[in-house]
């Protein structure tokens, strides 16, 4: 049931701002958890390895640009009641037509890669057991029974715990390889070494830059925040994500610059990376700490497989009904009650929803035992690497136009941040397709 527009679901008058207090933080601890995934720590740990601290500042301006991008998001969901899809339909019937493409395509590899990382730490924990394809499916059937039978606020208690673990594990082996605190500020300034230029635009755009980005309105909605007196609250769960997120990909760059930047040591790229690094970890310091490490890459895998999980089968129950409903016009009225969180609670119980999940747990299960198939891998790239300068530009579109409330338009500040995360992610998107296996 929507809120009426003298109260909230809590109570309070809906039109009074609420104070930013730590006591509401929660989505944004959601997303943190689900954009940094096991890859991204190797990419970090790969950084650290070849280039030591010097490319400490492409982290922080990362962390900057995002807490941009996911902000707005937040900011268009709570200033005008419509959810990020249904701003993307009043664009043109083209993002319908790119969305669907890619949801299915994304989906179907993602759920293969995500129980396969979460699989791993678990076979290195238990070398004995059963193999890398039994645990990717265990998992895979974990994530699908958790959030079929969970609402919203299970599942952020669940995320917390989580990225509690990883936040643990990934500062506690940071300060068993000593830091070295000088070399750490010397790397904030801007120094781009021979060949690192790739190196620094994955760090500054790929760590927690997924559609996870996206979904991050619509966990805004489920937590129960449904228009513009939830602002400041956003926007200090935002900022709270993205520095956690800073914290990760630094304390993965000194890892990487002090354990193997000076004795060289090589990782596997990819999640395997990850267990080559708790064999380093083993052999500096013991099984002990190996294994605390393991612990935190399940973490930090398992997270991200029911985030997504979790958040694209909302976006995808979003499409769908948005899909089926009337086109809405181009300059929404606003009113203090929007129904945010009630269609997000119905959602999460919708056959769109659970269709999703379906999908992306049982058919991926088919690319544990098969090789990719070749045309499914690029089609899986080229789409994949256009989706953040998607989301960048389509923002600044919505934001910038009578779609959203004046005073809840983009500034000069945020224009400019979100014009340099397109920038960036264009580039990007360049790249990830010219190294796809043509």
């Amino acid at each position: 049931m929507a809120e009426t527009s003298a109260t909230t679901g809590t109570g309070e008058p809906a039109s009074r701002p609420r104070k930013s207090s730590w006591k509401y933080i929660g989505p944004g601890i959601v997303v943190a958890a689900t954009g940094v995934g096991a890859g991204d720590l190797v990419a970090t740990l790969i950084a650290g390895s070849k280039f030591g601290y010097t490319l400490m500042w492409a982290a922080v301006i990362g962390c900057v640009v995002k807490i941009s991008l996911a902000e707005a998001a937040g900011r268009w969901h709570l200033a005008t009641g419509r959810t990020l899809f249904d701003g993307w339909r009043s664009l043109g019937p083209w993002t319908t037509v790119y969305f669907a493409i890619y949801v299915v395509i994304w989906g179907f590899i993602y759920g293969a890669t995500a129980m396969s990382s979460s699989a791993l730490p678990v076979v290195a924990l238990f070398p004995d057991g059963p193999g890398l394809k039994f645990w990717a499916i265990v998992t895979g059937l974990i994530g699908l029974a958790f959030v079929w039978f969970n609402r919203y606020a299970v599942f952020e208690k669940v995320m917390t715990v989580l990225i509690g673990i990883m936040f643990v594990v990934v500062v506690y082996v940071a300060a068993r390889v000593v830091p070295d605190v000088g070399a750490s500020f010397a790397g904030l300034l801007p120094v781009l070494p021979d060949g690192s230029l790739l190196y620094t635009l994955g760090l500054i755009g790929g760590v927690g830059g997924t559609i996870t980005m996206a979904a991050y309105g619509y966990w805004v909605n489920a937590k129960g925040w449904s228009n513009s007196s939830w602002m400041k609250v956003m926007r200090l769960d935002n900022r709270v994500a993205y520095i956690t997120t800073g914290v990760f990909v630094v304390a993965m760059l000194i890892v990487g610059a002090e354990l193997l930047h000076a004795s060289q040591v090589a990782l596997t790229s990819g999640d395997r990376g990850l267990v080559d690094l708790g064999a380093v970890l083993e052999d500096r310091f013991g099984a002990g700490t190996a294994k605390l490490f393991l612990v935190g890459f399940f973490a930090t895998s398992f997270s991200s497989l029911i985030g997504v999980w979790h958040g694209v089968s909302l976006m995808f129950a979003d499409f769908v009904e948005r899909f089926r409903a009337p086109a809405a016009p181009a300059a929404p009225a606003v009113s203090e009650a929007q129904a945010g969180p009630a269609v997000t609670e119905r959602q999460q119980r919708s056959l769109p929803f659970r269709a999703y999940l379906l999908w992306l747990t049982f058919p991926p299960m088919t690319l544990l035992w098969l090789d990719e198939p070749f045309g499914l891998v690029i089609a899986y790239g080229v789409l994949g690497a256009f989706f953040m300068p998607f989301l960048a530009l389509t923002l600044i579109w919505l934001l910038n136009s009578p779609r959203t409330p004046s005073e809840w338009r983009n500034g000069w500040v945020s224009n400019g941040m979100l014009a340099l995360a397109g920038l960036l992610f264009v580039v990007l998107c360049v790249q990830q397709v010219r190294e796809l296996p043509w």
